[in-house]
């Protein structure tokens, strides 16, 4: 199993900036796909931000140019960097792995919620 938990979370004031953390147990950076996914109020849960194996990075078009996904290896741990914060950026986020059952040098992840298997139990942010 991959153990997460998120933190960082909080409530900013628009135009800010915010870097949440994920810290990941057991993460193996060759064999696990790793999504930051956000829900908002009364909205379903949707992808923000995927790290490929390999280090690409993709972005839902809502949050591009604006979230930064970023990982320390050596600290277990991946980042998402929000800057210019906007009221409807607002919502729990989360943090997903999928671990793939073999190591790759390169590997293009999914940012459907279903395809994780591995969820961490949300930190809070609130924009106003």
């Amino acid at each position: 199993d991959v153990q997460l938990v998120e933190s960082g979370g909080g409530s900013v004031q628009a135009g800010g900036s915010l870097t949440l953390s994920c810290a990941a147990g057991r993460y193996t950076y060759k064999r696990n796909c790793m999504g930051w996914f956000r829900q908002r109020p009364g909205k379903d849960r949707e992808g923000v931000a995927v790290l490929w194996i390999g280090g690409a990075t993709e972005y839902a078009d809502s949050v591009k140019g604006r979230f930064t996904f970023s990982r320390d290896n050596a600290k277990n741990t991946l980042f998402l960097q929000i800057d210019s914060l906007k009221p409807e950026d607002s919502a729990t986020y989360y943090c997903a792995a999928r671990l793939l059952n073999a190591p790759f040098s390169s590997y293009a992840c999914s940012r459907t919620e279903s395809w994780y298997y591995y969820w961490g139990q949300g930190t809070q942010v609130t924009v106003s």
